[in-house]
Order: C-alpha cells, then structure tokens, then sequence
C-alpha cells in the first residue's frame, strides 16, 4: 500500500528558495535511487513564508523504513552543510497510507 512521508519545515522565510533549490539538488536525487520511491513534491504556502512541505510517495512503508540510516544522516550532512543547519528545522513529520475507491464503490456508513 503506497505511503506519503509529510515534513514540515521551518525556513528562514528569506531562505525559502534556496532551500527549495537546495532540496531538489540534493535530497530529491538521493531519495529517487531508493527501492520504492514514487515522487515527491514541495509544497509552499503565499501566507506561511517561513514553511516548506515536502511530500514523498513510497510504494511500501518497508521500503521507506529499508534505507539505510548511514545513507540517510550522509545526505542530511550535505544538505546541512549546503543551506546552514540553523537556517531549518523539521517541525514535523507524519506518515500517511493512501487508500483509494472507486467511483463505484459505496462509500455511505
């Protein structure tokens, strides 16, 4: 069953860009070498300048919950590194399943 990754952070409303930029340079090409990644995608607001969503499609949870811990504190360094770690912060971070029906099922209780 396909699994969305949430994470929402806290930018520097002046670094919102760069951090975006940032993501997609490093995290993004990380993340789509692994088993079971779908996609991904950043999510802005116009009135929470100082917010960045990202949202990530994983065919499993096992296959997200499978990358390696050492991989994934690699590629934090780098991007740390690259933005400055007191220029962010994850607030938050959540793991949904997609369900899905069709137009035919009978969703009434």
């Amino acid at each position: 069953m396909m699994v969305i990754e949430w994470l929402t952070f806290r930018v520097e409303e002046d670094l919102r860009e760069r951090f975006v930029q940032l993501d997609t340079e490093i995290w993004t090409p990380a993340l789509a070498r692994q088993d079971g990644f779908l996609g991904k995608e950043v999510w802005i607001s116009s009135e929470r300048l100082n917010e960045v969503i990202t949202v990530i499609r994983w065919s499993t949870a096992e296959a997200w919950h499978s990358i390696p811990s050492d991989e994934l504190q690699q590629v934090e360094q780098q991007f740390s590194e690259a933005m400055g770690q007191n220029n962010y912060e994850l607030l938050d971070s959540r793991e949904y399943q997609v369900r899905k029906f069709s137009s035919t099922d009978d969703l009434s209780c």
